[in-house]
C-alpha cells in the first residue's frame, strides 16, 4: 500500500492522476484531472486528502495551471499564475501544506521571472517533483523517529487517516506501523471509525489490513473503554497544522482522544512533516477551522436521513488539541518535546 501512487503527474498528457478516496474501500478508481476547476473540486470534495498529499497535489496543480497560461507575456503569465494560486488556496483553509506548497511554487516562479516562460515552467515542474520526493523521504524518516518511541507487541491507536493514502509513502502516523510490520514488531493496531466521514473505517482500516497488519476497528466513542482495558500503549495521530506553541489541528475528534489518553496516562504522539508547522500562528486559537455541510452528518451514509428535517448541524472538519495533552511531536528532523521550539 505504501507504494501506491495516490498522486502522480502525467506530464505528457498535462494531467494529475489521483486515487479517488471518496470511493474507497469498495471501488479503487483513478481520476485524471487537467482543469483548475477539477483541481479545486478534488481538494474540496476530499477526492485527494491528507495534508502532505494535498501539498504535493497543489504543487502539480499550480504547475499545470501555469502550463495553460503559456501563451501570454510574462506579466500576464504571472497574473494568471497568482489568480489560480489564490483560487486553489481557497479550497480548504486548515491544512497548511496547501498554502505552503503554493507559496513555495510562487517563490520559484518569481525567482525565474526574468527567463523565458518555458524556463519558468521547467523550474515549476522540477520544484513540484522535489516537493513530492521530499514528502516520500519525510514519511520514512518520521517512521524511523516514531519507532524509537515504541516497543514490540505494542497496542497502537490512531485516528482518521494519516497513512499511505494521505501522503507519498509510509504515511505520518502510520509510518512507524509500516516499518514495524516490516521488522516483526507485531503491533496491534486500533483504528477509530472517525465520524462523520469515516476515514478511519474506509481508509486506515483498509490500507493497514491490506498491508497484512493486525487491525481492529472501533467507533470513536469507544476510545475510553478501549484505553481503560489496558490494550493501548501509545496513540499516534497526524496533523494538518501545528502552531508555534505546539497546539495541533487534526481531524475532528482528535482532541477527545488526547483527553482520554491523558487520563489513562497513555503517550499521545503527533506525527507530521515540518511543512505542517506554522510558526506564524502563536497558538491553536489562530488556526482556521473548516466548517462542512450538514449532510455529512445527517444523510451521507444512510439510505434515508437519520436526523429531523432542517435540524441545525455543527460540523467542523478539525479540532485543536492543546499542547499540554501532547507527549511529543514527531517530524522528519527529530522528536520535539514541550516546551515546543521549532
Amino acid at each position: 500500500m505504501q507504494n501506491l501512487q495516490t498522486v502522480a503527474l502525467d506530464d505528457a498528457a498535462k494531467e494529475i492522476v489521483i486515487l479517488d478516496q471518496t470511493r474507497l474501500p469498495n471501488d479503487r478508481r483513478m481520476l485524471r484531472l487537467s482543469l483548475p476547476e477539477q483541481f479545486y473540486t478534488a481538494i474540496r470534495k476530499l477526492e485527494v486528502r491528507g495534508a502532505p498529499a494535498i501539498g504535493v497535489f497543489a504543487a502539480y496543480a499550480i504547475y499545470l495551471c501555469a502550463c495553460r497560461a503559456d501563451g501570454t507575456d510574462r506579466d500576464g503569465f504571472y497574473r494568471e499564475f497568482t489568480k489560480q494560486k489564490e483560487y486553489l488556496a481557497s479550497s480548504r483553509p486548515t491544512a497548511v501544506n496547501l498554502s505552503w506548497a503554493l507559496e513555495r511554487m510562487d517563490g520559484v516562479c518569481k525567482d525565474h521571472m526574468s527567463e523565458p516562460i518555458p524556463s519558468i515552467l521547467k523550474a515549476l515542474k522540477e520544484e513540484a517533483e522535489k516537493i513530492h520526493k521530499e514528502d516520500e523521504d519525510a514519511c520514512r524518516q518520521i517512521g524511523e523517529n516514531a519507532l524509537t518511541l515504541l516497543k514490540k507487541g505494542d497496542g497502537l491507536l490512531t485516528h482518521c487517516n494519516a497513512g499511505a493514502l494521505a501522503t507519498s509513502g509510509y504515511g505520518t502516523a502510520t509510518a512507524a506501523m509500516y516499518l514495524g510490520h516490516e521488522r516483526g514488531y507485531d503491533f496491534h493496531i486500533y483504528c477509530d471509525e472517525t465520524r462523520p466521514l469515516l476515514q478511519g473505517a474506509r481508509l486506515t482500516a483498509y490500507e493497514l489490513s491490506a498491508a497484512g497488519m493486525d487491525v481492529m476497528l472501533e467507533c470513536d466513542n469507544m476510545v475510553a473503554s478501549l484505553m481503560s482495558s489496558g490494550r493501548i500503549n501509545a496513540v499516534l495521530v497526524g496533523c494538518d497544522r501545528v502552531a508555534a506553541n505546539g497546539d495541533t489541528a487534526n481531524k475532528i475528534g482528535t482532541s477527545v482522544v488526547a483527553l482520554a489518553a491523558k487520563h489513562y496516562k497513555i503517550p499521545f504522539y503527533v506525527c507530521g512533516p515540518m511543512s505542517s508547522i506554522d510558526p506564524s500562528l502563536a497558538s491553536g486559537a489562530d488556526i482556521p477551522i473548516e466548517q462542512r455541510s450538514a449532510g455529512e452528518v445527517t444523510s451521507m451514509w444512510y439510505e434515508q436521513p437519520m436526523a429531523p428535517k432542517d435540524i441545525k448541524v455543527y460540523n467542523p472538519a478539525f479540532d485543536v488539541t492543546d499542547h499540554s495533552l501532547i507527549t511529543a511531536i514527531v517530524t522528519e528532523t527529530g522528536i520535539f518535546y514541550p516546551p515546543y521550539s521549532f
